[in-house]
């Protein structure tokens, strides 16, 4: 099916799609506008080795305009599953999940009709989004399973590495009622988002088995919970219930909650989307084959107008039944600039939209055939994306620590001090087009570091440092972890950490850990609380408060860039812009990248240090300075006017 053919298959603009579930009935309704006939088949079981399982009945489903089919089924159907059986012209026939289904039973095999009030944790009537200010936004990214998992968390073991793992606001380390771990942790952190690595229904890990583990980068039903993160994989209310109560754990504890999304592809080139409109919701090249920037082998069509209206009703339907706060789109280039605007458009017409988060990855996996003159969601099309859809800063990331693709290769506070040039742009946010592309708003820019992809922070500084013990407390390490931290929270943007950076996570190297081990993905509890890395804790938890408390202005939207002071070497010193003209209170932040200690003439006044590169928080310390500085080896130094 070529773009024309496409754009000449019928729109349909409900919002009814998928099972409309009531007391008395249940509306199926199917965009399938190429079946010559659907039948919508029934059962009692999410799989058929469960017990009780049947087929109940079987149902014809009957044109209803615009490519869509569509029954009513009398009764009360909550709970019972069901599949739609597709006939077409050429003699083929498909059986396919409902794309709009809302849940699901075991591995995701069969949809389910859902009574959403039913599938609610007590209170969830009275949950809200938190209210974050701009300038407080900090966010920390995190598998459900490698949250909790670590036998040491605290959490119960029928709860580890499940949605539930999150509810527990009292977890301790081996439940000594000291070092706290979870969601304990999380609220002393001083985080305000946390990212979710994908939680909506993925395609390889077997939910009837235990131990299964993925990041979930392999979608399979867009709108149902994974059902590995429940405590019962069968029954599909069950995954529904506890998301919800995951999300409203977090709410209650002030933290908001951003989805890692994948709308960029399907994971089976066969999926329900491509059985239920042969060759309408995949991109293709002019042989026929599936595009593959996605490196999955099958893009999804963003700029087809029912595979936009896919995306944005999903979004919608997360926000609106699960209260999600943000979105991060994975591979986001593969996404067109009129889908992710009309996205946002869309969010910004909830109660509290606007305040809903949007970023993705500005890059692609591969090639691909964008139709129609559609424009990619990368870092060239800025000025057509609104200023509220942030991306992931890939030149900030580089600049600070190396390469992510190449191991040895070092950064600004790693050995490559020469990278200053481009952490000086990072600074403010890289409004300045420095690197070819220009953020409207500071907040467009994802300062980060480490995510999930590639090395973490202290295995790629190991990887520099040629250090092969992980689990030693290395000094100079710890030293250059301190100082990329300092730099994500002193420059202009929304920071951003992967979990247990703030206390040397490590993979023992593993750069793509995405099938496994659980061990190697759990976050080591034990590890956090060690002394050393405590204390690394201690420092980002400080950076954090400072942020919160002093740099008013710094991640929001529309604030001049920071003054630049001029400073000797690769030295970089600036004063954050404040509101109002009174010294006192105002900032100036140094970066000091070399082995060696370094003075640095200091602004007209009187200063005391917040942070002096291995200790940091929102009270002053140490003598009063005036005129000039030594500034430790490998350190960001913090100071306020008095």
């Amino acid at each position: 099916m070529n773009w024309q053919q496409a754009c000449e298959l019928p729109y349909y603009g409900g919002a009814d799609l998928g099972a409309s579930w009531a007391p008395e009935q249940t509306i199926f309704k199917l965009w399938a506008p190429t079946a010559s006939a659907v039948t919508l088949q029934l059962f009692a079981t999410g799989t058929d080795a469960e017990p009780d399982a049947a087929r109940l009945a079987d149902y014809g489903m009957e044109p209803a305009g615009d490519g869509v089919w569509s029954v009513t089924v009398p009764g009360n159907l909550n709970g019972t599953y069901y599949l739609y059986q597709l006939q077409f012209p050429d003699g083929h026939a498909a059986s396919v999940v409902d794309p709009y289904a809302r849940a699901a039973g075991a591995n995701g095999q069969r949809g389910m009709v859902l009574d959403l009030a039913e599938a609610s944790p007590e209170g969830w009537a009275q949950d809200v989004r938190p209210a974050i200010p701009a300038y407080a936004r900090a966010v920390w990214e995190v598998h459900v399973a490698d949250f909790s998992a670590d036998e040491h968390s605290g959490v119960p073991e029928e709860w580890r590495g499940k949605f539930m793992g999150f509810v527990p606001d009292n977890t301790t380390l081996d439940g000594d009622g000291q070092h706290p771990t979870c969601l304990n942790y999380l609220k002393q952190l001083g985080i305000s988002h946390v990212q979710l690595q994908p939680i909506f229904d993925y395609a390889t890990v077997d939910e009837t088995k235990p131990g299964g583990y993925n990041w979930g980068y392999d979608p399979l039903n867009y709108n149902v919970p994974e059902g590995s993160f429940a405590t019962d994989a069968f029954h599909g209310e069950v995954r529904v219930r506890e998301c919800r109560a995951m999300i409203q754990a977090l709410h209650k504890a002030g933290i908001g909650v951003v989805m890692d999304v994948v709308y960029n592809h399907t994971y089976y080139t066969d999926s329900w989307l491509e059985r239920t409109v042969p060759g309408y919701w995949n991109r293709r090249w002019a042989n026929g084959n599936m595009t593959n920037g996605s490196g999955c082998g099958d893009d999804l069509a963003s700029e087809r107008p029912m595979v936009r209206k896919y995306l944005v009703d999903s979004v919608l339907y997360w926000a609106r039944e699960y209260h999600v706060d943000g979105f991060r789109f994975d591979l986001m280039a593969l996404e067109d600039v009129e889908t992710m605007n009309a996205i946002r458009a869309a969010l910004d017409e909830l109660p509290g939209g606007r305040d809903i988060l949007m970023y993705g990855e500005p890059w692609t996996g591969g090639g691909t055939n964008v139709e129609g003159g559609a424009q990619p969601s990368d870092k060239r099309a800025l000025d057509r994306l609104s200023d509220r859809i942030g991306f992931f800063c890939d030149d900030t990331r580089d600049a600070v620590k190396g390469n992510v693709f190449d191991a040895c290769n070092a950064g600004y506070v790693n050995g490559a001090p020469q990278c200053g040039y481009d952490v000086l742009h990072a600074v403010g946010a890289w409004r300045n087009g420095a690197r070819g592309f220009r953020p409207r708003q500071a907040m467009q820019v994802v300062q980060y570091v480490s995510a999930h992809d590639n090395f973490t922070l202290w295995d790629k500084l190991a990887a520099v440092g040629r250090r092969t013990d992980y689990d030693a407390a290395d000094a100079e390490l710890l030293a250059q972890n301190r100082m990329a931290a300092g730099i994500c929270l002193t420059c202009q943007g929304m920071p951003f950490f992967q979990a247990g950076e703030e206390f040397g996570r490590t993979k023992y190297g593993d750069p793509n850990s995405y099938k496994g081990p659980l061990s190697t993905n759990r976050l080591d509890w034990r590890r956090a609380h060690r002394p050393e890395f405590a204390a690394l804790t201690s420092f980002y938890r400080g950076l954090l408060a400072i942020r919160r408390m002093y740099l008013r202005l710094a991640g929001a939207c529309g604030e001049p860039e920071p003054f630049l002071l001029a400073l000797p070497g690769w030295m970089i010193g600036f004063v954050p812009e404040t509101e109002g003209n009174d010294p006192v209170g105002q900032l100036a932040v140094f970066y000091n990248p070399e082995r060696t200690r370094q003075w640095v003439p200091l602004p007209m006044g009187t200063w005391r240090r917040l942070c002096d590169g291995t200790h940091a928080g929102t009270t002053p310390f140490g003598p009063l300075c005036r005129d000039a500085l030594e500034l430790e080896p490998r350190s960001v130094t913090i100071l306020v006017a008095e």
